[in-house]
């Protein structure tokens, strides 16, 4: 009996009915005198997490839904978002060979109100891709619907229940799932994930936001403040303090010198879900490594939000005048150059990734069958090429104001000829072969090795940025 006590004592707080379900699985777990306790273990975890904070979260995103939005809108804009974006999350997760046209299945969980559900059903609209939305607010659901309706969606099915409860909904198996600001609002954030990974396909992908726990330093200072500011109070008062605290900031206070980086206080909602919310947990880059990777055997592609993995490479991050430590970074592991970003740069409030079994989903360089295409900024060929000329030995110096970048890259002999070919359309091969006919090239003909070696330095500076990307040629 004395292996049954951290049950009882993780029953404490907890109601008669899941005290029920503890006896119940204890019998049986007397009756199969074999079976391994942990999965008795896990099986009571699990019922516990189901009803931990459950009812609070619920009646928070029914008063407030979330995100704040106005369907009406839709006639105005298609909002985007980024780990939804089908040639990003090709190149990433499906070796760029998706074409998503056969009988693609979606999961968006914990999809709120309908922000990705809409840009998925629109880019999947004309093919026989299936989209469900589940979500545990039936307000944030009724606002979703409304924005589908008016954009005539009709692939999307609604569900309204819990992400722990897709072990037992019988939805079949997905090739992608959207999970974007969800888990670390759980009790539990990894059965949150063990519930995902239950219904994601083997070589299927999962989109995942959290909390990053540096940046939102300034946050949790807030966060602090008004759980001892409100004590005793209501839901409306709590919300009229965390408005008053916000207008009366000191000018030294860490949430106000983050200015526009948190970007949390424009609406109830967001205040609400942001400073006001009752769980709330946050990652660093080593905690997100040792849990997803080590724990599931995932691999992770961290891509911010408009910067890609540029926040995360410390070659980029760091002045350029630190010789000597950017010489070491290449002698440290992915793993312990990406967390020396994550403290440099200081503003990662948010971890994006995609999760994938497997180290072969991207997209791979140096393959002929393969098509370059530029993304998410209106770039050139030819603008690039001029940009990439050769110069005279010097590097080529690309600032990126909006973004904050700036990457070095040596434009080696043919870079400028390559960009100058590429339209979205050619593969590899047919670009190197306009390359070879160049009068510049005619004598002595660059091979294809030469060519990949060449363009690798351009190629990796616009691709940290998520600027050009890659697809098969069987998906022109």
């Amino acid at each position: 009996m004395s292996k049954l006590t951290p049950f009882f004592l993780d029953l404490l707080n907890f109601d008669v009915d899941v005290f029920a379900v503890l006896i119940k699985n204890s019998i049986a777990y007397f009756d199969k005198k074999h079976e391994d306790i942990s999965h008795l273990n896990y099986q009571i975890k699990f019922v516990m997490i189901t009803t931990n904070y459950l009812t609070e979260v619920k009646a928070q995103y029914e008063r407030l839904p979330y995100p704040p939005c106005e369907p009406q809108d839709e006639y105005k804009r298609l909002m985007h978002t980024w780990l939804d974006s089908l040639p990003l999350m090709n190149h990433y997760c499906f070796q760029g060979k998706e074409n998503f046209k056969n009988g693609f299945r979606v999961l968006v969980a914990g999809a709120g109100t309908g922000d990705a559900t809409i840009y998925l059903g629109e880019q999947l609209k004309d093919t026989n891709a299936e989209i469900v939305h589940l979500d545990l607010s039936g307000a944030s659901i009724a606002i979703a619907k409304e924005r589908a309706a008016i954009r005539k969606l009709t692939n999307i099915r609604w569900i309204q229940r819990s992400i722990l409860d897709l072990p037992k909904l019988e939805l079949g198996l997905f090739d992608y799932i959207n999970c974007v600001g969800v888990l670390h609002h759980l009790a539990d954030p990894n059965a949150g994930m063990c519930a995902l990974l239950s219904v994601l396909k083997p070589q299927g992908a999962i989109g995942l936001m959290v909390y990053g726990q540096i940046g939102r330093t300034g946050i949790y200072h807030m966060q602090s403040l008004l759980k001892l500011a409100n004590r005793g109070c209501n839901e409306d008062d709590k919300l009229t303090h965390a408005k008053e605290v916000l207008a009366a900031l000191p000018a030294l206070n860490w949430y106000k010198l983050a200015g526009d980086d948190y970007g949390d206080d424009q609406t109830d909602a967001a205040i609400y879900d942001s400073l006001l919310h009752s769980q709330d947990r946050a990652y660093t880059v080593p905690q997100l490594f040792e849990w997803l990777e080590d724990g599931h055997n995932l691999t992770i592609a961290l891509t911010d939000v408009n910067r890609g993995r540029f926040p995360y490479l410390p070659e980029m991050t760091l002045g350029r005048d630190a010789h000597k430590l950017r010489h070491h970074l290449k002698d440290l592991s992915e793993r312990d150059r990406y967390a020396i970003s994550e403290l440099l740069i200081g503003d990662l409030t948010r971890h994006t990734m995609y999760l994938t079994h497997g180290e072969d989903a991207k997209s791979p360089y140096g393959n002929l069958e393969y098509i370059p295409f530029f993304a998410h900024d209106p770039f050139s060929g030819k603008a690039l090429a001029e940009l990439f000329a050769p110069n005279k030995g010097e590097p080529t110096v690309l600032h990126h104001q909006r973004l904050g970048a700036t990457l070095v890259a040596n434009p080696g002999k043919y870079s400028g000829k390559i960009f100058a070919h590429i339209d979205g359309l050619r593969s590899f091969q047919e670009i190197f072969d306009l390359v070879r006919t160049e009068p510049e090239c005619r004598n002595e003909p660059p091979d294809n090795a030469q060519l990949f070696a060449d363009f690798r330095q351009p190629y990796d500076a616009l691709s940290s940025i998520e600027r050009i990307l890659l697809r098969h040629q069987s998906c022109r």
